[in-house]
């Protein structure tokens, strides 16, 4: 990959956050919604630090990884700088790697089982903290999705109640690749209708109120729906295949 200094990637990157914050607008206009209501994740997974500090610097203020093993030394090099985001978990969360994230996240979207909200729930504990988590549903029914299927959410929710130290804030889901025009939409809508379900038996309603849904490729699309936060990657940041990190 053609080397790119850092003062041409800031003006890159902020020229894209620019496209797809007019695009958010546009959707939330056409939905009848307030912009406020949904807030941009810039996707830095696989791109080097310098990527997401320029995103920082234009002004983005959330960025998600899909690793534990990224999240971490990108956090402690943007605090280093004294730059300041919200970080975001957005991918599969092992139950051991779970230690090394309590307290640097502002949210963690893929909480897949029971089991992962306990020991979540549990390091919280140990570091006098409560952690604010989204349950990933795998609304599209697809075998290589992770999450609750739509029938087991509600009985995951009434077990993960008597937990002090998450707080589920609602849910994530992936649309699935397209096979026809409208499928990604048709899966955001059943999502919101679940999400809706759900609210009035949540151990604090209030707190119900995250539905993060849509993609570089889909999120007008789930901003229609009522997406809360949208993660956008690609459209951001590039295509991941030309990265070189070495």
């Amino acid at each position: 990959m053609e080397h790119i200094d850092d003062n041409e990637l800031n003006i890159i990157i902020k020229e894209r956050i620019a496209k797809v914050s007019d695009k958010i607008d546009e959707a939330c206009k056409a939905a009848g919604r307030d912009r406020s209501e949904v807030t941009l994740i810039g996707v830095s997974k696989v791109f080097p630090v310098n990527y997401a500090k320029a995103a920082i610097r234009a002004g983005l203020t959330d960025l998600g990884e899909n690793r534990v093993q990224e999240l971490v030394p990108k956090y402690e090099d943007v605090l280093s700088e004294g730059l300041k985001c919200n970080w975001h978990l957005i991918g599969t969360l092992q139950k051991n790697k779970v230690k090394y994230i309590i307290g640097k996240t502002k949210l963690i979207h893929s909480v897949d089982s029971v089991d992962l909200a306990k020991e979540i729930n549990k390091r919280s504990l140990g570091s006098n903290i409560v952690t604010d988590v989204l349950l990933e549903a795998n609304v599209s029914g697809e075998e290589s999705k992770h999450g609750f299927s739509p029938e087991s959410l509600k009985g995951a929710l009434e077990e993960l109640a008597t937990l002090e130290n998450i707080r589920v804030r609602g849910m994530m889901t992936m649309a699935p690749i397209q096979q026809y025009e409208g499928q990604a939409r048709e899966v955001f809508a059943k999502t919101k209708e679940i999400f809706d379900e759900l609210k009035s038996g949540t151990k604090d309603p209030s707190y119900w109120d995250t539905l993060s849904m849509g993609m570089s490729q889909d999120f007008e699309s789930a901003i229609l729906e009522g997406s809360t936060c949208i993660r956008i990657g690609t459209s951001i940041f590039g295509d991941r295949r030309y990265i070189d990190n070495h």
